[in-house]
C-alpha cells in the first residue's frame, strides 16, 4: 500500500436488531502500510414504531408491491440519515468520495442467497453523493456465506500489535473475528463466523413480556435468576454444532423460535424477569461455547461491541461463562474489553466498517476475507451507484 491523502466517506447501517439507523462520517488515509481512520461524526436515527413494524413485518411476510415499497421507502430513510450526519459533521457532500450503505438484510440464505434492501439511487439523489451498496453478493458468488463481512474492518483497523485478538459483535446477531497481532499480519488467518443470537432474543422476550424495546441498562436482567437448565439445553442447538464459516439471522431466530423459548422457561419455572435474564445469559453462553469448539488459538482480549455491550448483565454473564470454560480448559480466560474504551464509539463501529468497504471498493481492493466467509476469492465488494452528472458539472 502506498501513502494517500484523506478521503471521506459515509457510512450506513441498519442491523437485525431494527433498533435504527446508524451513520459514521469517517476519514481514512494510509501511511506506513496501514489504513487509518478517523471518526469525524455519528448518529443514530431510531426507527418509528410504524417503521420498525415495516421492516420487521417485511422479514416473515409480503408482497411484491409491499416489498417494492419498502425498498424505496428505506432508500429515503437512509439518505436522510446521511444528510443529516453530513449536516451536523459539517461537510459538505462535494467533499465525500461515496457512501457506503449497508441496507437492510430481509433474508439470508447461506449458500445460496442474500438479500438487502434500501433503494442507494434514492440516497444518491438525496445527498449529491455516489453510493456503493450490495456488498454481500459478490462474495456469495464465489462461494461465501456473505459475512461477517466486518472481518475485513477487524483485521485492517482493530488488531492488537503483540497479542491475537477477537472482536467480538453483539448486534442482533453476534459475530466474532479473531484476528491476529500485526507482527504476524499476513502469515496467520483471520477467523470469523456469526456465533448465535446477539441482541434479537433478550429484545424480542422484552418487548413480549414487558412492552419495552430493549432492557435498558439491564434494569429488568438483573432483577431476575438464570434457568440454567434452560440455558444448557438450548446449547444442543444445530447452528452452533456446525464448523465455520457459517452465518444465521433472524431466518433462525424467528418469532416462533422465541415463543418456543418463552415455554421451555415457563415450565422450568420462570417468571417474566427470569425468561429475560435467561435469554442475555444464553447469548453469552452461545459466545462462550464457540469459542471453545471453534476458536485457535484463544484470544488474550475479547473487545465488544454492538448493542448488547451497552448491557452490564449479559457482559457479566459473558465473564462468567469464560471464566467457567476457562477452568474447565486448564486454561486463562480472555479479559472482556469494551470497544469505545480502545477506539471510538462502539456504536459507530460496523457503520465505520461498511465506510471502509466502500473506501476498499473505490481503491479496487478486495473486501472480503475468504477465511473467514469461505469466499473461493478475494472480490472487490459492492456495486456502484455514481453522483448525479448535474452534482458533477
Amino acid at each position: 500500500m502506498t501513502d494517500h491523502d484523506e478521503q471521506l466517506f459515509v457510512g450506513l447501517m441498519s442491523g437485525t436488531s431494527l433498533d435504527g439507523i446508524s451513520a459514521a462520517v469517517v476519514s481514512f488515509r494510509e501511511a506506513h502500510g496501514r489504513v487509518q481512520p478517523s471518526l469525524r461524526h455519528f448518529l443514530q436515527r431510531p426507527y418509528t414504531p410504524a417503521q420498525r413494524d415495516r421492516l420487521a413485518g417485511a422479514m416473515q411476510r409480503g408482497s411484491a408491491r409491499e416489498y417494492c415499497r419498502v425498498h424505496t421507502d428505506l432508500g429515503t430513510w437512509l439518505g436522510e440519515a446521511a444528510c443529516e450526519a453530513l449536516q451536523q459533521a459539517g461537510v459538505a457532500p462535494a467533499e465525500v468520495r461515496a457512501i457506503a450503505s449497508h441496507g437492510q438484510t430481509l433474508w439470508h440464505e447461506p449458500g445460496h442467497s442474500t438479500w438487502q434492501i434500501g433503494d442507494a439511487a434514492r440516497i444518491a439523489e438525496l445527498t449529491g453523493c455516489a453510493v456503493i451498496s450490495d456488498f454481500r453478493t459478490r462474495d456469495m458468488a464465489v462461494g461465501g456465506q456473505g459475512a461477517p463481512l466486518v472481518s475485513m474492518a477487524d483485521q485492517l483497523l482493530f488488531a492488537h500489535d503483540t497479542e491475537w485478538r477477537a472482536l467480538q459483535n453483539i448486534g442482533g446477531i453476534g459475530n466474532v473475528t479473531l484476528v491476529p497481532p500485526r507482527t504476524l499480519a499476513g502469515g496467520e488467518p483471520v477467523r470469523a463466523f456469526d456465533t448465535g443470537p446477539g441482541v434479537v432474543m433478550l429484545d424480542a422476550v422484552t418487548q413480549q413480556l414487558f412492552g419495552e424495546p430493549f432492557d435498558r441498562d439491564a434494569r429488568i436482567a438483573v432483577t431476575g435468576r438464570v434457568l440454567a437448565p434452560v440455558v444448557q439445553a438450548l446449547l444442543d442447538l444445530p447452528y452452533l454444532h456446525e464448523p465455520p464459516p457459517k452465518s444465521t439471522g433472524r431466518e433462525l431466530f424467528t418469532p416462533a423460535f422465541v415463543e418456543a423459548f418463552v415455554a421451555r422457561c415457563r415450565e422450568a419455572g420462570g417468571a417474566d424477569a427470569d425468561i429475560v435474564a435467561t435469554a442475555a445469559a444464553y447469548t453469552a453462553a452461545t459466545i462462550a461455547d464457540q469459542y471453545t469448539r471453534w476458536l485457535t488459538p484463544m484470544p488474550h482480549d475479547v473487545v465488544v461491541s454492538g448493542g448488547g455491550a451497552r448491557h452490564p448483565f449479559l457482559l457479566r454473564c459473558l465473564e462468567n461463562a469464560f471464566a467457567e470454560q476457562g477452568e474447565r480448559n486448564q486454561r486463562p480466560a480472555p479479559a472482556v474489553r469494551h470497544f469505545d474504551t480502545l477506539f471510538f464509539d462502539a456504536e459507530a463501529k460496523e457503520a465505520v466498517a461498511f465506510a471502509l468497504l466502500g473506501y476498499l471498493h473505490l481503491t479496487g481492493r478486495a473486501g472480503n476475507v475468504p477465511s473467514a466467509t469461505g469466499a473461493r476469492a478475494p472480490r472487490v465488494l459492492g456495486a456502484l451507484t455514481p453522483v448525479a452528472p448535474s452534482v458533477l458539472s
